[in-house]
């Protein structure tokens, strides 16, 4: 670990990775180091060198509008910034039975859950960056289980996306994301996907915690015998 400041004025500066302090006397107008800049001010940069009595070794002298060392971004606006980059999402709910007017599921069938046309921003994983004044901080999200409100007071935890139903499946069971109904009804079902985002940066790093819910609502009823007269 680098002292943050050193004797002579050197400040440390993460940013450039290296120490700066006030150029004095500063270089004039025409030096490259201004890089067409007339504002601010030249700084010079060093490198550590192991020992708080000694000066940095000098590296090269650059321009910035205000002290980098002054005004340093908080990593973790950093890292909300990135999550705002990923416009994460709720799962789009598949399920059999399906939404809709005409569609009744059977009471003793198995009820398939899965996500419907997964995505990075709805499943990821997913990584953004943000930066501000020279520093950076990556996020990485993805999301580690969805937990299935089934509307009739059981919850069915998901690990995984799930297996998407098809004809073929006849009634048998889903895999690894399903439920059973025992009574005829109207069911609101929500999927509530539970984020982990691992961000890092600025010589610092964290989780930040993130649920998105989507819901829909099925019906379900009991197969009716004809009898023949």
């Amino acid at each position: 670990m680098v002292p943050c400041e050193l004797a002579g004025g050197w400040h440390w500066v993460q940013g450039w990775n290296a120490y700066a302090k006030l150029a004095d006397p500063q270089p004039r107008k025409s030096d490259p180091a201004w890089e067409g800049n007339t504002e601010g001010a030249i700084y010079v940069r060093g490198n550590w060198l192991g020992d708080p009595s000694l000066e940095p070794g000098f590296v090269d002298m650059a321009w910035s509008m205000s002290p980098p060392w002054e005004n340093v971004p908080n990593p973790l606006d950093l890292a909300y910034q990135a999550i705002s980059q990923m416009d994460l999402q709720a799962i789009g709910i598949g399920i059999v039975p399906e939404d809709g007017p005409d569609r009744i599921g059977l009471i003793g069938l198995p009820t398939w859950m899965w996500v419907d046309d997964p995505a990075e921003n709805t499943l990821g994983p997913v990584s953004r960056t943000a930066s501000a004044g020279g520093y950076s901080v990556t996020a990485t999200g993805v999301v580690e289980q969805v937990v299935w409100d089934m509307g009739d007071g059981s919850l069915v935890t998901c690990t995984g996306p799930g297996t998407s139903y098809a004809d073929e499946f006849g009634d048998q069971a889903s895999p690894d994301c399903g439920h059973r109904y025992e009574d005829p009804g109207t069911y609101q079902v929500s999927a509530t996907s539970f984020w982990v985002i691992t961000w890092s940066g600025m010589g610092q790093s964290g989780q930040i915690p993130m649920d998105l819910v989507e819901s829909t609502t099925i019906r379900l009823g009991e197969a009716q015998a004809i009898i023949q007269p």
